[in-house]
């Protein structure tokens, strides 16, 4: 009843549920720190916090996983789809590393300054906006190849 690939394939949906659904509630706490600037600094600083500490190590964990599924399955590393999905993930983390998480500390340095009507501090949250928009497609597009596995 129970296999190895089978554990880690609950595992490895567990993390991608946290991960995912914790990215997505990033934007639902900036829109609403935006309607009430007095709670700017605690939703941004709670998106940090969620980022570093929950889902960002759940990527990780959904990384280890699916590359113990690859060898506990015995499917070849060099499949389509699996070479697809970890192209996309590499892109995943270098946007959200390079861009994405710079933009939002320097997004909380300017609030906790007190800065949240500066063009500086709306030109991070266009930033952050976007890269958060971009790193949804790119996860979107991470799903729809783990779930539909195209090859030629």
């Amino acid at each position: 009843m129970f296999s190895l690939f089978l554990v880690l394939k609950f595992i490895h949906i567990l993390s991608a549920i946290v991960a995912v659904g914790l990215n997505i509630s990033y934007g639902i706490w900036i829109f609403r720190a935006q309607r009430e600037s007095a709670h700017t600094a605690f939703a941004l600083k709670g998106v940090k916090f969620l980022d570093d500490r929950v889902a960002n190590p759940a990527y990780g964990v959904l990384l280890v996983t699916g590359l113990l599924m690859v060898w506990a399955g015995s499917i070849p590393i060099t499949t389509l789809w699996i070479d697809i999905a970890l192209v996309l993930f590499v892109a995943l983390v270098v946007v959200a590393a390079r861009f994405y998480t710079p933009a939002l500390r320097d997004q909380i340095k300017l609030v906790e300054a007190g800065d949240t009507s500066s063009a500086a501090f709306t030109q991070l949250a266009r930033r952050g906006q976007v890269l958060g928009q971009a790193m949804g497609v790119i996860v979107l597009a991470i799903l729809i190849v783990m779930v539909f596995k195209p090859h030629l």
